[in-house]
């Protein structure tokens, strides 16, 4: 992929970055040779992302050609959203805290050069900062309101507006940008295609052990995939790779989120996609999806602050709270008083306005059904851990937190368990999807419908084995073929 820098007027541009093309935007926006041109890298440093000035059709034009630029146009528009600069302010709070609570003013300018400022002290905020807003040079005011710092505002520095001091600072920062894997993914094979798995490896419970990372990882390469494992630190080469595979536990307000929101922007074929990670994530979306197409549940109420003791009624103790964004078990209370009742409520209330309450329904085992594109590739029995009404008890610390697991081939299960799974999962999307799901007498009763599903070495893939995770792949590489015979 060719790269060029844009800027306002070349005469004036400062830098000599060896082996880089600097233009300007009219020549960018009108010359032929870049509207023809395939497979191009846009560096946009325009003085200004405004409206449909210049800089802004830089941006907006690169999409239309199918060039890569940066920043485009989601980063720019980002930039001018207060709400979105609140948001990062929240997400960012203890690393911007930590990193500017020795300064003993009320106002703080943060130049950021390619995710790095001239003070080492600020690289983590600033590489923070530069992962979100993807804009080579940057510039965050920060205040001080009632002793905790907030991110005020961002916005691109003109180069012009580039210190003398800082200039070879930031000269041998762009050198080593270029050159680096931060633009650029090398093949390292003749595979054609490039995935990034994001995982965390601090997370305690992840979605796929590490086992079954490295089968994905094989899988994937023998259909002609080079995969690399990515963390949340890597969030601005997402931009280089076809195919983005979410391996960590995925959240609405999370960098999971934003991982998939990026590839799914910048076109990469994405699993977990946004649009599932919002519907599974939310209990009381699901609740009201549930109920509309009249799929049997737990008799389920979604309580608000007006009709508290109404729920009781209509499901009695013992009941099941939950918070609407709970996973792995945690976020889900049973109660089996008005007392209970009333204090984990509160609890719950702290975080969400709406709480999902449910009746409570024993079995020896939930179902898991596993569903990629439309198509059941595993069944488990997940069995409630011992001596408790979970299949997860987290107060304990040994191998007994959780029950044991019973895998099976589809064909294998109900008729009725993979036909109401598909049906559930399938108002969803085309993702990978765990449905769960429990049954009593030849009655189903769908729980929830996961997104990111665990799929762990010995216990999912116990009975097809390396079958499974090549299923999986088979999705991404069939799809990503589609992508490129559209283009």
């Amino acid at each position: 992929m060719s790269i060029i820098i844009v800027v306002d007027n070349p005469k004036k541009w400062q830098f000599n970055i060896p082996g880089i093309d600097v233009v300007s935007a009219k020549s960018y926006l009108t010359t032929q040779n870049f509207i023809d041109a395939k497979d191009l890298r846009v560096f946009n440093l325009c003085k200004s992302y405004k409206y449909q000035r210049m800089g802004y059709y830089v941006s907006l034009i690169a999409v239309a050609r199918g060039h890569k630029a940066i920043p485009n146009v989601r980063t720019i528009q980002n930039m001018k959203s207060q709400a979105v600069i609140k948001i990062i302010t929240d997400d960012l709070n203890q690393s911007i805290q930590k990193s500017l609570n020795h300064l003993h003013t009320n106002n703080f300018t943060l130049s950021i050069y390619f995710g790095k400022n001239i003070a080492a002290m600020y690289d983590k905020l600033s590489i923070q900062l530069f992962n979100l807003f993807q804009a080579p040079l940057l510039r965050a005011y920060f205040v001080k309101n009632n002793d905790e710092w907030q991110l005020q505002n961002i916005s691109p520095i003109p180069a012009s507006e580039i210190p003398h001091e800082h200039k070879v600072f930031v000269e041998k920062l762009a050198a080593t940008y270029f050159s680096t894997r931060n633009f650029s993914v090398p093949q390292r094979s003749n595979n054609p295609y490039d995935m990034a798995i994001l995982i965390n490896k601090e997370e305690k419970d992840p979605p796929s052990n590490e086992k079954a990372l490295l089968k994905f990882q094989k899988a994937a390469e023998k259909l002609g995939f080079n995969v690399d494992f990515i963390t949340k630190d890597d969030y601005n080469k997402i931009g280089e790779y076809d195919a983005l595979f979410i391996r960590e536990t995925t959240r609405v307000n999370h960098h999971t989120f934003r991982f998939a929101q990026r590839a799914y922007e910048e076109g990469l074929v994405v699993i977990d996609d946004p649009i599932s990670i919002l519907r599974c994530s939310n209990k009381v979306y699901l609740a009201e999806l549930l109920s509309h197409h009249s799929i049997s549940t737990p008799k389920t109420v979604i309580i608000h602050h007006d009709n508290i003791d109404q729920a009781i009624d209509e499901i009695g103790f013992p009941c099941i709270l939950k918070q609407p964004d709970s996973a792995f078990s945690r976020g889900v209370v049973k109660v089996t008083s008005k007392e209970e009742y009333n204090v984990e409520l509160n609890k719950l209330f702290e975080t969400s306005d709406l709480i999902i309450a449910q009746e409570f329904m024993p079995t020896e085992f939930d179902w898991r059904v596993g569903i990629i594109d439309n198509e059941p590739i595993f069944v488990c029995k997940y069995y409630m851990a011992k001596s408790h009404w979970q299949i997860y008890n987290w107060e304990k610390e040994d191998c007994s937190k959780c029950g044991k697991t019973e895998t099976m081939i589809p064909e294998q299960a109900p008729r009725s368990v993979i036909s109401i799974a598909l049906k559930t999962a399938n108002l969803i999307g085309d993702g990978f999807y765990g449905v769960d799901l429990k049954q009593i007498g030849n009655k189903c009763y769908i729980i929830e419908i996961n997104d990111n599903p665990s799929v762990d070495f010995g216990l999912e893939d116990s009975i097809i084995k390396d079958t499974l995770y090549k299923k999986i792949m088979e999705v991404f590489y069939k799809r990503v073929q589609q992508k490129k015979a559209r283009v």
